[in-house]
């Protein structure tokens, strides 16, 4: 489809949307495609009606709001796309009304939790078929993503050279390239001094794989679930937990919200609050289960 790939074009070189983003992007295109078989008569032609049915059939399937919006968000960057860039006179996306997002609070790891965490890594036994160095590169892995709340994203894409130790921070870019300056606490660059003098790794990629390239979100995944294993947490993890950990616990020691959103990248703050309702949150169950009259 020749819109579609102008379109996914555009938010690669003029967005710097990331390869996952367009890739939600392009699934999200077809998906629609796929859905409407034979009644696909081309964007263009394509009417509000004909997605109030799709959205209708999106919510049959039991679909999350979150899913679904994510869904339209593509479809709604596309038309306005379409009607910005080739001369569409409107978006039949815009006036379909989508269902409110669901306010879920995030899970989040309790400091006992997150201590028992970053431990395991050091404490176990070590591989023997697996590289010496392995080990302090997953503690180090654990620590980072703890102390700087960063995407899973974010971590992949550190090099060497984005870390300052005399500073104390790292360098990070964000959703749409933009750059940030995060600090990183001590055991954090400890943990990352030591991988670093074991893997011999001096420039390129900052966390390798076995195979000494630069580590995949697979990689990452594979070592939290091993790990979770190992641990008496109750629940999955995940590099997003570990993000939500770090901004309640930061709320929770008293780091003003403004503080919180710029440590993050959020654009915005609304996207931040919703870690003060899991720290209210917090607060209400510590009232409940402590004060004799609650």
């Amino acid at each position: 489809m020749k819109d579609e790939r102008a379109f996914l074009d555009f938010m690669a070189t003029e967005r710097s949307a990331s390869p996952r983003t367009l890739a939600n992007y392009q699934a999200s295109l077809e998906a629609y495609r796929v859905w409407s078989d034979k009644r696909f008569c081309g964007w263009r032609n394509t009417e509000a009606d004909d997605f109030r049915d799709y959205l209708f059939s999106l919510m049959k399937q039991g679909l999350k709001h979150a899913t679904i919006r994510l869904k339209f968000a593509a479809l709604r960057s596309f038309y306005k796309f379409l009607v910005l860039r080739s001369g569409l006179a409107r978006s039949p996306v815009a006036e379909v009304q989508l269902p409110k997002p669901e306010r879920s609070l995030p899970v989040v790891l309790s400091i006992a939790q997150i201590d028992e965490l970053l431990g395991i890594p050091l404490r176990i036994e070590a591989d023997k078929k697996a590289p010496p160095w392995l080990r302090w590169r997953d503690a180090a892995i654990l620590e980072l993503f703890y102390s700087c709340g960063l995407r899973i994203s974010e971590l992949l894409a550190l090099d060497v050279r984005h870390l300052d130790f005399i500073g104390e921070t790292v360098r990070v870019f964000g959703k749409g390239s933009k750059e940030r300056i995060v600090p990183v606490g001590g055991p954090a660059l400890n943990a990352i001094q030591r991988y670093r003098q074991e893997a011999a790794v001096t420039s390129g990629p900052l966390f390798l794989s076995k195979r000494r390239t630069r580590i995949t979100q697979q990689a990452v995944d594979l070592l939290l679930r091993k790990y979770l294993k190992l641990s008496n947490i109750p629940f999955p993890i995940s590099p997003h937990k570990l993000r939500h950990s770090f901004a309640t616990h930061m709320l929770d020691a008293g780091a003003d919200l403004r503080s919180v959103q710029a440590l993050l990248g959020h654009a915005s703050l609304s996207t931040t609050q919703i870690y003060t309702h899991v720290t209210k949150e917090r607060l209400k169950q510590a009232y409940d289960a402590a004060h004799p009259r609650a």
